[in-house]
């Protein structure tokens, strides 16, 4: 089993080749093929490599699927007393991205 932890959209994810995750809005258009160089660690067969802080010679190769909005957040805030009482919601915008391989 081959995976590997990236640091994408200032988040880090444990990937692995052949599934999708959601990533921070990437601004490219779906079918576009990207390389993410920010591999912080590889595991493979031969064994497990960490970086200091990132592999110089392993990258990611990805495949924008679609854009998507993430779960809506409610944000509510009330002031006792003064009857004052505001919602407001938010969408993350988020991109699907297939990894496609593990280099």
């Amino acid at each position: 089993m081959s995976y590997a932890i990236v640091d994408a959209g200032g988040r880090q994810f444990w990937i692995e080749s052949g599934k999708f995750y959601d990533f921070n809005y990437i601004p490219s258009q779906p079918g576009d093929i990207l390389i993410l160089n920010r591999v912080l660690l590889m595991s493979d067969d031969n064994g497990i490599k960490i970086g200091n802080p990132c592999l110089e010679l392993n990258k990611v190769k990805i495949k924008i699927l679609k854009h998507i909005k993430g779960r809506k957040v409610i944000i509510f805030k009330m002031k006792p007393k003064k009857n004052i009482r505001l919602k407001q919601g938010h969408r993350s915008k988020l991109t699907r991205v297939l990894i496609q391989d593990i280099l």
